[in-house]
């Protein structure tokens, strides 16, 4: 452990902390942490700086803009829902209300993709080199009893911030080419 990076500094988590006092960060938070509760059996979304590791993805790494607008559109419809059933917005509702809430809007297929995504990030932040946010000090791979790959990567060292790295980029295959209709990431 002592030759894992510590590159989130008290700056970036005071950073995280003033974004999750306000929308949609406030809402996100309390959705990351009920998805992923504090437990004695594993670590909490919370302990993995979830919240941390899905706020590096979205203001750092190069992340598609449908993407960040999708998880934002998210917050605000489940806000909006939440005021429709229970007049009051998603973080100022009990742990069964939020329970209930979150099955109710898992029946859309918006919802449903939206919460999967939230947890895909949950997944990321407990799995990912602490240098991405999330999962620090290994809190994730100690509790998967996991050997992280060494070395690992610094600040300044992460696949984004390579050199010759590029956005990502969606283009077509000619079906004529290629023999099938689609599309790939180039």
């Amino acid at each position: 452990m002592a030759a894992m990076p510590r590159v989130f500094a008290s700056q970036d988590l005071d950073r995280v902390t003033k974004a999750t006092e306000t929308d949609p960060w406030l809402t996100l938070d309390a959705t990351l942490n009920h998805l992923l509760p504090e437990s004695k059996t594993g670590p909490s979304a919370k302990d993995i700086r979830a919240s941390l590791y899905l706020y590096n993805v979205v203001h750092e790494q190069p992340t598609e803009q449908d993407e960040i607008d999708f998880i934002y559109k998210g917050v605000g419809w489940l806000n909006d829902f939440s005021q429709s059933q229970l007049q009051r917005n998603f973080v100022a509702l009990t742990t069964n209300e939020k329970e209930g809430l979150l099955k109710a809007i898992s029946r859309s297929r918006a919802g449903e993709n939206w919460l999967s995504n939230l947890i895909s990030y949950i997944f990321e932040a407990m799995l990912a080199p602490p240098v991405y946010g999330g999962n620090p000090n290994g809190i994730g791979w100690q509790w998967l009893d996991h050997q992280a790959g060494f070395p690992l990567p610094g600040k300044g060292k992460r696949y984004y911030e390579l050199p010759g790295q590029q956005s990502i980029a969606i283009t077509n295959i000619s079906s004529e080419a290629t023999g099938v209709k689609g599309s790939r990431k180039s």
